[in-house]
């Protein structure tokens, strides 16, 4: 987030608002997942992206090192496979499960341990960028069960497991 805005400035808090939608350049989807764990605690989380830079995994490695997520499980597009797989040893040290598959979609989903659910579509994949980006977030279960039902049927039925596509890169070279 850029430091002069406050995300206050452009968010309401979850209890106030069920729904709200922003465009802005001065929210990025890390700074968007560090509020909601604030407000919701413990969480697992999905998210689905073209593609992640390392500059995003270091937020998520701090937001896993102070045990804000019980784990994260992660959607990324096989067209960006090259670039994935050279922060392949980064993102396993951070994410348990990733996953590639033909995916475009930008979705940030948060269960709590409590039960909590929040839901998150946006335009920005997961990197940084100074660019206005676009989101709506949601505290509506039944938003929330819809994506889950959709981002599980990617992962299960349409994606390979990172760890499967980078053994057979090593196998090949």
């Amino acid at each position: 987030m850029k430091r002069t805005a406050q995300i206050s400035d452009v968010l309401a808090p979850l209890a106030q608002k069920a729904n709200q939608a922003y465009l802005s350049n001065a929210v990025q989807v890390a700074d968007i997942l560090e509020w909601i764990l604030a407000q919701v605690g413990v969480a697992e989380v999905w998210q689905t992206s073209f593609s992640i830079s390392e500059e995003f995994l270091r937020r998520l490695f701090f937001i896993c090192k102070g045990k804000r997520v019980s784990r994260i499980n992660l959607v990324l597009d096989h067209k960006a496979t090259n670039k994935t797989l050279k922060l392949w040893a980064f993102i396993t040290q951070v994410i348990e499960r990733t996953y590639l598959a033909d995916n475009h979609s930008k979705i940030l989903l948060v269960k709590s341990e409590r039960g909590d659910t929040v839901s998150v579509v946006t335009s920005q994949n997961l990197t940084r960028g100074n660019r206005a980006e676009s989101a709506f977030i949601s505290t509506d279960p039944e938003i929330f069960a819809a994506l889950f039902a959709q981002v599980n049927d990617l992962i299960t039925n349409h994606s390979v497991p990172l760890n499967d596509l980078f053994k057979q890169r090593i196998a090949a070279d």
